[in-house]
């Protein structure tokens, strides 16, 4: 048994869902999302919360089944309060700012980085070693904030990179004479 799964999402207020066959759509007041499930769930609403069962007791149906409950919790999270990643950069010298749509960043390369948001996503960099990427996909967001790390991941001998605001870099010692 899918201890996930067997949870039903409960949709918030002011967060309209719709079921049509295998699709569930979710309008909020941030926006509208949607997703499609496989053949191996059923989605039913009921009395204010939406439901995913397994159509069978295959593997693959238990897999599908609490992956479809957490893509819907993610759907009504995302248009009702949204997602948001921050993000700290760690280096003498490493900063970050909005160029208007582009986030430009300095990160001790002969030259300056400019990453293209994609649309959807907004980015704010509140201090200079601060990043906050928002947005109502989480998908969308985690991989927006996976794209800039990855330009300078930090690195364990002083912990100097791009890093999640609460991620912990294991540290190494360094050489010893």
């Amino acid at each position: 048994m899918s201890r996930i799964g067997k949870k039903p999402v409960a949709v918030p207020s002011g967060v309209n869902a719709t079921i049509s066959g295998q699709t569930v759509s979710v309008k909020g007041p941030k926006g509208t999302l949607s997703f499609t499930a496989t053949d191996d769930v059923t989605i039913t609403q009921e009395d204010g919360a939406i439901k995913v069962t397994p159509r069978g007791n295959s593997k693959r149906a238990r897999q599908q089944w609490g992956m479809t409950r957490s893509m819907v919790e993610n759907l009504t999270v995302g248009v009702s309060t949204g997602f948001k990643k921050e993000m700290e950069l760690v280096g003498v010298g490493y900063r970050a700012a909005m160029q208007g749509k582009d986030l430009k960043l300095s990160l001790g390369y002969s030259h300056e980085v400019i990453f293209a948001v994609p649309e959807g996503i907004t980015v704010a960099t509140p201090k200079p070693t601060e990043i906050v990427i928002e947005g109502i996909d989480a998908q969308k967001v985690g991989q927006v904030a996976a794209n800039i790390r990855e330009w300078r991941s930090p690195e364990p001998y002083k912990g100097k990179g791009i890093r999640y605001k609460d991620e912990y870099i294991f540290r190494k010692e360094g050489k010893k004479k």
